[in-house]
């Protein structure tokens, strides 16, 4: 009973961890998208762009736009570290379990 709650809960915490990297890679990526379009506002020579907003696009002075986008891959890169110490809580719980297991196996 006691080995299949210890199994139960490893199962559990390795799919915490498979989500923990999903959302990490979808930030990685949000944060990639943005460093392009931050590229091409410090090309573009026009003092208003356009950004997308929801189903129109919406003309804006280009700083506001740059600090938007600034303000945004701060935040994903904060939840980014947030989601490495979660990351690494989870694979030390998941190594004590292995552990736990092994020496009941053996």
């Amino acid at each position: 009973m006691i080995e299949e709650n210890i199994e139960q809960e490893y199962l559990e915490l390795q799919q915490q961890l498979r989500n923990v990297l999903i959302q990490k890679e979808a930030f990685k990526i949000q944060i990639a998208e943005i460093e392009s379009a931050l590229e091409e506002l410090k090309k573009s020579k026009e003092e208003n762009v356009y950004k997308i907003v929801g189903n129109i696009m919406v003309r804006k002075r280009k700083d506001e736009i740059e600090k938007e986008l600034n303000e945004i891959k701060d935040d994903s890169e904060v939840k980014i570290r947030s989601l490495e110490n979660i990351e690494k809580s989870l694979i030390e719980k998941i190594k004590n379990i292995e552990e736990k297991l092994r020496s009941k196996g053996g």
